[in-house]
């Protein structure tokens, strides 16, 4: 990816190849597709669903650049992000981009990336060749204690009663 500096914004070029970190992940789970891998690797129903942009939000973002976050997102959460960053591809300042987020998704951008992270990383639970803390790395997660943490909070369960539950329903 080739990032140019124009004055005080960052403008990112992609190189064609698309979610890195995503393809690394699936070729971690041996190339398998998992469910929700039809929108895209790290497909999120809940947020999908729950969290669709409020294009008529005032003071919230354009439906282009709502659309452009999306898109950044789903492609980069695997990695660590820059609120700068974001706000960049947006075109805004980084206070204006978090409030526009917020209103436009009804949650702050770190709050987005970290559904984004805990919901690709119940799914790659599913796969049990995967160490708990191979799949906090690939998710983005700085630990796999931390990983634990935002799971328990978030989701009320930890990554072993995530892992267990899901292969229960499989044998169903």
């Amino acid at each position: 990816m080739q990032v140019r500096f124009d004055q005080s914004r960052i403008i990112f070029r992609g190189n064609g190849e698309g979610s890195l970190g995503l393809n690394f992940i699936r070729d971690l789970s041996g190339g398998r597709r998992m469910p929700g891998d039809e929108d895209f690797p790290g497909s999120v129903s809940r947020i999908n669903s729950a969290r669709q942009p409020e294009f008529n939000a005032k003071g919230g973002l354009s439906p282009r650049g709502a659309r452009k976050v999306q898109d950044f997102l789903r492609e980069n959460f695997t990695r660590k992000l820059a609120l700068a960053e974001m706000a960049a591809v947006c075109g805004l300042s980084p206070s204006h981009f978090v409030r526009a987020f917020a209103r436009t998704f009804g949650v702050p951008p770190h709050q987005y990336v970290l559904d984004l992270r805990l919901d690709l990383a119940e799914r790659l639970l599913a796969d049990s060749r995967m160490t708990i803390a191979d799949i906090a790395h690939s998710c983005g997660f700085s630990s796999q204690s931390h990983f634990t943490t935002m799971l328990k909070k978030y989701r009320q369960v930890t990554p072993l009663q995530a892992r267990i539950g899901k292969l229960n329903a499989k044998v169903r």
